[in-house]
């Protein structure tokens, strides 16, 4: 029988799935990775260390299984929008401040190059158009630029600058071609007219790039469904353990990948070009990311894109997203003074804190109701700028509300207003998505995120939108998957492919009790969000 591997680098693993065809996971496996903070807002990884991590992660997910007439026939790989650099032979170029050795890859949530990402933005080039109309410091151009001015003698010996997707599959094929999904996403690649902007990385400062016809960035582009190079080579065979020549995908970012094990899921009143304008993908992790088709260019302020044949061939990608998540609900739980005592809690209870902070919050609600807790408690989620529908990095989290307590009581709504203000951050994203052409009323959720119920409900009831889980809830992984099973030729289509491989799982819709108090608590959201703007603008001249 024939299956896929799905290869998906995170910000702080590897791992690797085994699925069938019907998308049925059969092993897997996940080995952490390193990163280095050596300043504030500089994140750095090795991606000798991501590769070894990925060749172990798939050994040891082959190795689970027992069947001994499995056969794999494709790869796909998913990756952090990283860079990667490297020099002309591929050896490893250190992107540290002080040459820390191994140290190459420029973590996607690294925030060195603020000053040129705010450079670039006030040119106001129409390459622009295309993210949304500001670029983000998440992006790579803004950190090219930083490299050549910080570290010139590594930006004249380097080359190849990698997107992190684009590196893995280089290190298995030996090609570097690069993804039509990384380099338009995050490098400025116009798939739609099959082209870089000359103009635009002349006006930056980054002339030479041109001079080189883009030699260092990507000359070969390949869409999103087509095979790399000649599959596996003989080294990257051998340090996975897996047969020469096997078909390898093109590349996909990570939050991508899940788009593909996401909208495709088949519907059993509506086939895919019917459904795709009524749904949004959101992959709830340590960020969260919101993918969104259309058929056609859908132009939308402080939200990426539209980016053609990103994620799906045909369809143009629009992205949104929140820079800290799951991370931002880790913080504001760690950090809280009664975290010592949820800890204890939960340690007597055998459960983990956050199923000790669920409880909590339904003990509350049975004896004062739902709508309590946070009707007092609001919390604006920008602790990490704010990614969309305001493409603001200077933005910043805010709590209003707090008291002189901080008991339990009190750390439990924090938890849970934090949760509700990332559920109107994706409300905030779905009004703007809606108001240029989509008609969202669903919402496919995969990720961490999505284990926690009480995340599920306020999303639900704080959209207002329907939320579809699918049965496979590792849907990155499975993203992947589908992207080695276009490369193998086992599907005749992409839209064929995601629902041959992506199946219905559990449904949660909102409550309608709920609307006015989410209705009022989303106005509030929105006016601290304007506020601090007005904050900002004061405090500017100092």
């Amino acid at each position: 029988m024939d299956v896929v591997i799905g290869i998906d680098v995170g910000t702080g693993s590897a791992r690797a799935g085994i699925f069938d065809l019907s998308g049925a996971k059969l092993a897997s496996a996940v080995i952490e990775t390193q990163s280095w903070r050596p300043q504030p807002d500089f994140i750095q990884q090795s991606s000798e260390d991501i590769w070894q991590a990925v060749c172990q992660s798939v050994r040891e997910a082959m190795g689970k299984i027992t069947d001994p007439t499995l056969q794999v026939c494709g790869i796909g790989f998913d990756a952090t929008c990283s860079m990667v650099v490297r020099d002309r032979n591929g050896e490893s170029l250190s992107i540290d401040p002080q040459g820390a050795a191994g140290q190459d890859v420029i973590l996607w949530a690294d925030h060195r190059a603020l000053k040129e990402t705010a450079e670039i933005n006030a040119m106001g080039d129409d390459v622009l158009r295309y993210v949304g109309g500001v670029i983000s410091p998440e992006m790579e151009t803004p950190k090219l630029l930083w490299i050549k001015r910080h570290l010139p003698h590594i930006y004249r010996e380097a080359g190849y600058f990698f997107d992190l997707p684009d590196f893995l599959t280089w290190r298995a094929t030996g090609s570097d071609a690069r993804s039509s999904c990384s380099v338009t996403c995050k490098w400025t690649y116009l798939a739609h007219e099959k082209r870089w902007s000359a103009s635009y990385f002349e006006k930056i400062g980054l002339a030479d790039l041109v001079e080189e016809n883009f030699q260092r960035i990507g000359q070969t582009i390949l869409p999103i469904g087509q095979c790399v190079g000649d599959g596996l080579t003989t080294q990257a065979a051998s340090e996975l353990g897996l047969q020469e020549g096997t078909k390898v995908g093109v590349s996909i970012i990570d939050g991508h990948a899940g788009g593909i094990g996401l909208l495709g899921i088949a519907d059993e009143e509506c086939d895919f070009d019917n459904v795709i304008n009524q749904r949004v993908a959101l992959i709830a992790g340590t960020s969260n990311c919101h993918m969104a088709v259309s058929p056609e260019a859908r132009f939308i302020d402080g939200v990426w894109g539209p980016y053609y044949q990103a994620m799906v061939p045909g369809m143009w990608l629009t992205e949104a997203g929140q820079s800290a998540a799951g991370a931002l609900i880790d913080f504001n739980i760690k950090t809280h003074a009664a975290f010592p005592a949820l800890e204890e809690k939960a340690a007597q209870e055998k459960i983990n804190i956050y199923e000790a902070l669920n409880g909590c919050i339904r003990e509350i609600e049975a004896r004062e109701g739902e709508m309590r807790l946070t009707r007092r408690l609001h919390v604006l989620p920008d602790y990490n700028g704010n990614r969309a529908p305001h493409a603001n990095p200077e933005s910043r989290g805010a709590v209003l509300g707090l008291s002189l307590s901080a008991e339990l009581r009190d750390l439990a709504a924090l938890y849970l207003a934090t949760i509700q203000g990332l559920a109107y951050g994706t409300r905030d994203i779905i009004e703007a998505l809606n108001a240029r052409g989509y008609a969202i009323d669903t919402i496919i959720a995969t990720g961490g995120g999505t284990k926690n119920p009480i995340f599920l409900r306020e999303h639900a009831n704080a959209t207002n939108c329907r939320i579809i889980l699918p049965k496979e809830p590792d849907s990155v992984l499975l993203g992947s998957a589908i992207l080695g099973a276009m490369a193998a030729d086992r599907f005749k289509s992409f839209p064929e492919a995601m629902a041959a491989m992506s199946q219905h799982g559990t449904v949660i819709d909102p409550d309608p009790r709920s609307k006015a108090f989410h209705d009022a608590k989303y106005v509030i959201f929105k006016r601290i969000y304007a506020g601090q703007e007005n904050f900002r603008n004061l405090m500017a001249p100092f």
